[in-house]
């Protein structure tokens, strides 16, 4: 039996990109990363090596030297480097993102900084959508332009190929997208995989829902930690599973308490057991959503289950901690998913039929929705006829965003 192909893995959060790897059969020989918590998590869940520490003050002989691997002997490089200039929500707080501009972006520099010195046979890069929007992809630039530099500089025949792809599309029970770059050393091209599940999908599976990943785990939880907070906590059981604050305006099935898209739309978001959830997100306010069916916040393993992470994780740290390393990294499924055909195509690996291993259990037809609650009284003053948000660019931020440029 050859010996399991091993990769660096770079910019490693809580390990999303490496579990999936692992169930592809790869062997993580050492993981990179800053966070504190993260790296606490890594070490309590898996031996790897892992180095502490920024990207920036680690030299790519430091990593090499820790992974046991010359240069050229990693299998693969992987990573994700930090997504913050590149995504969506940057241009929503601010109507645009500095992108390269933005310190958070070298980055990309670095992680192309260890690719030119340890020269994998193949790397995959992955980073948020965002980092290929046209007209806003300096990102996906620099990176197509700093492989071809590493090309020249070391003769190798790096062919980058760079796709988005939706993680509901390949059994991940939630809707995600990511851009993910791949290519080999020795210039062989990479071919992403079709998508597996949903209408697009050749074979018509269907989309993995949230009942599926969660169905088999309590439901009621008495954590206090789980209890949403806020303002608004009692009135998130008059939402119905799969609608948000939408509800309860002139255009939903409640009672107007909003004006229609005057919110962000995650607020009161609740889970629909008969579809995938949305994004789970890094740093949600009180009444930030994805909730439960039953009106509470998800539990650590129910937010591993959604991110089809292998089961039976530990945590040492706070609920926050916790929610901010799950929302910030990638589906393992999906990682799964390109990690057998990176083996296959790029390492020229057997190629394996077995199925696999993070994709969650078809549970059939879901229980049937939770009871809606009457809206508390409390909330009654709210009622009026709210206007809508007047349109993309008119709203109160834009408004203020133009007084600041005048």
């Amino acid at each position: 039996m050859p010996p399991m192909p091993k990769l660096i893995s770079l910019y490693t959060g809580v390990g999303g990109l490496d579990f999936g790897f692992e169930a592809a059969g790869f062997q993580t020989a050492v993981a990179l990363e800053r966070d504190s918590a993260c790296c606490s998590t890594l070490r309590l869940n898996r031996n790897w090596r892992v180095i502490e520490g920024d990207i920036h003050s680690v030299s790519s002989d430091e990593i090499l030297s820790v992974a046991g691997l010359g240069v050229g002997d990693a299998d693969v490089l992987i990573g994700g480097p930090p997504c913050q200039p590149f995504s969506k929500s940057g241009y929503w707080a601010t109507g645009d993102a500095k992108r390269l501009a933005d310190p958070r972006a070298d980055t990309l520099t670095a992680y192309l900084r260890v690719l030119r010195d340890a020269q994998p046979k193949a790397f995959l890069l992955e980073n948020v959508s965002g980092l290929a929007y046209r007209g806003k992809d300096e990102g996906l630039g620099r990176i197509l332009d700093g492989v071809e530099e590493i090309n020249k500089a070391t003769g190798a025949r790096y062919r980058p190929r760079w796709q988005v792809l939706s993680a509901a599309a390949y059994g991940v029970p939630q809707i995600r997208e990511r851009v993910f770059i791949v290519a080999a050393r020795d210039g062989t091209e990479f071919k992403f995989p079709a998508a597996t599940h949903g209408p697009e999908a050749r074979h018509g599976k269907p989309f993995r829902t949230a009942w599926d990943a969660l169905g088999d785990l309590p439901q009621q939880r008495k954590d206090p930690d789980l209890r949403m907070g806020g303002k608004w906590a009692e009135l998130l059981p008059s939402v119905p599973e799969g609608e948000n604050y939408l509800w309860h305006t002139n255009r939903g099935g409640g009672i107007p308490l909003f004006g229609w898209r005057t919110r962000y739309w995650n607020f009161l978001l609740k889970l629909a057991k008969d579809r995938p959830s949305w994004t789970i997100q890094a740093q949600p306010g009180s009444a930030t959503g994805p909730f439960h069916w039953t009106s509470r916040r998800l539990a650590a393993d129910e937010l591993c289950r959604l991110q089809t992470f292998p089961d039976g994780l530990q945590f040492d740290r706070g609920r926050n901690d916790v929610q901010r390393m799950l929302g910030n990294a990638v589906p393992s499924l999906l990682a799964e998913v390109l990690a057998r055909e990176i083996a296959t195509q790029l390492l020229r690996r057997p190629r394996t039929n077995s199925p696999l291993k993070l994709l969650p259990a078809d549970r059939g037809a879901p229980p049937i929705p939770e009871r809606v609650r009457t809206v508390p009284k409390k909330f009654h003053p709210l009622v009026a006829d709210h206007a809508d948000h007047p349109g993309e660019g008119k709203g109160n931020g834009a408004r203020l965003r133009l007084a600041r440029a005048a």
